[in-house]
């Protein structure tokens, strides 16, 4: 049967002069991050953290800049200007966080007069987490003095408990909030250990009373992941939750309680919250979520408990991500904004009409110097019939006329939204700026198309996604500009395994390879990972059970490391030797494979850094490494 490619092609022109981006460039953006909006409810106060490739490391400075725009002023540090929230409501206390030794794990702990040795003792799972090894200590929350300078002194309200606030390894200050009467923490943590842990995804609302002395689980019955606790200013308590355990990519809902009842409120919406804000008079909600390869502003309605099914507007639009929400002022919100040819920046949103206007300009100056690329929507018909985006990024000064090499980019996760972000590792602007024409599938799996097509990746990990990617890459490449003898396939996670699979069922399309921290056996994986609730899930179960169809299936049809014998391209196999979610015996299993066939095949290993790379210097290694590769090899 001949499949029929239907495409809607609109181009996204923006003029720029200047120097095509460099990895060295790249390195030198300021990194925008909001701190808040002052007390006077006049400004907004941010950091930009600037990279200092020399020495390895990054330096912050902090601003002030008037919501009325002008220039930015540099200020020793925020605690004057925004509201420490932090600080108890009376001002007499601090949620402060530190470790607490609760068990046993070295050899010393064990035979205190064997203080030298380094050995490690664990009798359950759980023993090792994201990029650390347990070390029998849990990050505790404590209520401390402000008279106290010392983090961890005063009352921990998790005592003798072996969990961890905030939560492992991205949770933060949002983990654990003041009550709005300063009566009460609440705080997000899961109470499961050793196999528990590691098969659950079960993270609860806690509330901790200080009168009482007393807990209590706000979100008691809700199985899945129950984050980001924020009360309005009237007092009401909003969430993000999912509902299914073991699925950490399961819809995420906005959910609200008043007294003991919850309330969904984006229940019967089909997409997935990414994260919220309460309005100023506490009457709705604002939130961010991917919609159709971008992330956008909306705002749901608060009708309490009433029947009512709340109502949801989208508020902002456009090829741009709202990333982050910092606040409202009266009818503007302050939001942070990226697009594939910016990095973050601060923006003021016109509630009335969705209007943006930028207040930070932190890289316009670099910009000016550099020539932007275009990029544009494209929409694929795959081979079941459905409609799928796909993003195209075109180099610098691209020339219809001519033929350019082509990158297949692999998203992550796997299921993650692929939008307007701006990455400082898989960057779309550098890959264009190095003469490549880039085609960025929303494939099955990503946000922002409904929940049916974020689901179908489960338990087909190998099926019809890979298809999508063909499809893609089959479609874009009709087009005269593209030189079809030189395309390449690159990604990272579940990017990397998609390398590693295509790489043996492509038939020919690919000429070379790129795949960082991907799975290439799924066995070996399932068998090291430190969270069992992500292959479970994804894969359908475990491995030896042959009564499981689903297992079976994955196990048996979807393992890169069953392909090897059809691999007959160069292949570059990136690692970190820290990423205990992605473990290093699998990039280690597909380079030494690659050089056992006679295949043209390198190793980037990354000894100190965990699923990402966080060092600046090593990020120019990776940029330099990437590009020389594709050099090389394209």
């Amino acid at each position: 049967m001949r499949i029929l490619f239907m495409a809607a092609f609109s181009l996204v022109f923006i003029t720029a002069q200047g120097q095509n981006l460099t990895p060295e460039m790249l390195w030198k953006l300021g990194r925008v991050s909001a701190v808040g909006i002052s007390k006077d409810r006049l400004n907004v106060v941010y950091t930009v953290s600037t990279p200092a490739v020399e020495l390895n490391k990054s330096n912050k400075k902090t601003y002030l800049i008037s919501l009325d725009g002008g220039l930015a002023k540099e200020i020793a540090d925020s605690n004057s200007y925004v509201t420490n929230d932090r600080l108890s409501p009376d001002g007499k206390s601090l949620l402060t966080i530190a470790d607490v030794k609760l068990r046993k794990v070295f050899g010393k702990d064990y035979y205190p007069e064997l203080s030298k040795s380094d050995v490690q003792i664990y009798d359950e799972l759980g023993y090792r987490h994201w990029d650390e090894w347990e070390d029998g200590a849990f990050s505790h929350v404590f209520i401390t003095p402000v008279s106290s300078s010392k983090p961890g002194q005063g009352i921990d309200i998790m005592s003798g408990m072996p969990f961890d606030c905030p939560q492992k390894p991205h949770g933060d200050n949002e983990d654990y909030i003041w009550g709005p009467d300063g009566k009460s923490v609440v705080y997000v943590t899961k109470e499961k250990v050793g196999k528990a842990y590691a098969l659950s995804t079960n993270t609860d609302i806690f509330e901790y009373n200080l009168a009482a002395n007393k807990t209590v689980n706000l979100s008691q019955g809700m199985q899945g992941y129950d984050v980001n606790p924020e009360f309005s200013s009237e007092g009401k308590l909003a969430w993000l939750s999912m509902k299914r355990e073991g699925y950490e990519a399961d819809k995420q809902d906005i959910v609200v309680r008043e007294g003991s009842t919850i309330k969904n409120l984006t229940q019967f919406w089909d997409n997935s919250v990414q994260s919220f804000k309460w309005s100023s008079d506490g009457r709705s909600i604002y939130f961010t979520a991917a919609i159709d390869g971008t992330l956008q502003l909306f705002n749901v309605d608060n009708p309490g408990l009433t029947a009512k099914v709340p109502d949801i507007k989208q508020i902002t639009n456009g090829d741009f991500d709202v990333n982050a929400i910092v606040g409202q002022v009266g009818n503007r919100l302050i939001v942070s904004r990226t697009d594939m040819n910016h990095a973050v920046e601060l923006y003021i949103v016109d509630l009335q009409n969705g209007s943006m206007k930028q207040l930070t300009h932190v890289n316009d100056d670099a910009y000016q110097k550099i020539s932007s690329s275009k990029f544009s929507r494209r929409y694929v018909t795959t081979t079941d019939g459905k409609r799928m985006l796909v993003w195209v990024i075109y180099p610098p000064g691209f020339d219809s006329t001519k033929k350019y090499p082509a990158l297949l980019y692999c998203q992550g996760g796997p299921q993650s939204p692929l939008t307007q972000s701006y990455s400082f590792r898989w960057n779309f602007s550098l890959m264009a700026a190095g003469g490549y024409i880039v085609i960025a599938p929303n494939r099955r799996g990503m946000y922002g198309h409904g929940r049916d097509w974020n689901e179908q990746i489960s338990k087909d990990c190998g099926g019809q996604v890979m298809k999508d990617y063909l499809s893609a890459v089959d479609d874009v490449s009709k087009a005269a500009y593209v030189d079809k003898s030189r395309i390449g396939c690159v990604g990272a996670s579940y990017g990397g395994y998609s390398s590693f699979y295509l790489a043996g069922i492509h038939n020919n399309r690919f000429k070379t390879f790129i795949a960082h921290d991907g799975v290439f056996d799924l066995r070996s994986m399932s068998g090291t990972t430190e969270e069992l609730w992500f292959t479970n899930w994804e894969n359908g179960g475990y491995y030896w059970d042959k009564n499981n169809k689903a297992a079976q299936k994955t196990f048996s049809e979807f393992n890169p490391a069953d392909l090897v014998a059809r691999w007959n391209k160069p292949i570059l196999v990136i690692q970190g030797g820290k990423d205990f979610r992605v473990p290093i015996e699998q990039g280690l299993q597909a380079f030494q494979v690659a050089q056992l066939r006679g295949l043209k095949s390198r190793l980037l290993y990354f000894p100190e850094e965990n699923h990402w790379v966080l060092k600046p210097q090593n990020a120019i290694v990776w940029q330099r490494e990437f590009y020389r590769w594709l050099k090389e090899t394209l």
